[in-house]
């Protein structure tokens, strides 16, 4: 028999955690995103329903996080920067990688 035949699929479990990623979402992320992910006209995307968000794995969206968005990059079409860590240095990659899992677990 071959190894592993008939073994259950498993999904991997994400890294971080959503509880706390909603809660340093609340301390930096609201203030262009808004108090539910959805976006701010003119500053921060709706990131609930957002393709790119979907298309990225959660290490792309870390690193994403940590180096931010400059308005001359292609891909940001808000023109408006997005600073590293959402400009709160006192995120921490473990602050990061829960935020990942909060937009995760809201992504519609």
């Amino acid at each position: 028999a071959a190894c592993g035949a008939g073994a259950p699929q498993t999904t991997p479990t994400p890294a971080g955690d959503p509880v706390a990623g909603q809660a340093a979402y609340q301390t930096t992320c609201i203030a262009c995103h808004g108090p539910a992910a959805e976006g701010v006209p003119g500053l921060g995307k709706d990131l609930t329903t957002s393709d790119w968000v979907a298309s990225q794995s959660d290490a792309d969206l870390l690193a994403m996080f940590k180096t931010g968005r400059p308005a001359a990059d292609p891909l940001n079409t808000t023109g408006i920067d997005m600073p590293p860590k959402g400009g709160n240095p006192a995120l921490t990659d473990d602050d990061l990688q829960n935020i990942v899992a909060y937009l995760r677990s809201i992504h519609k």
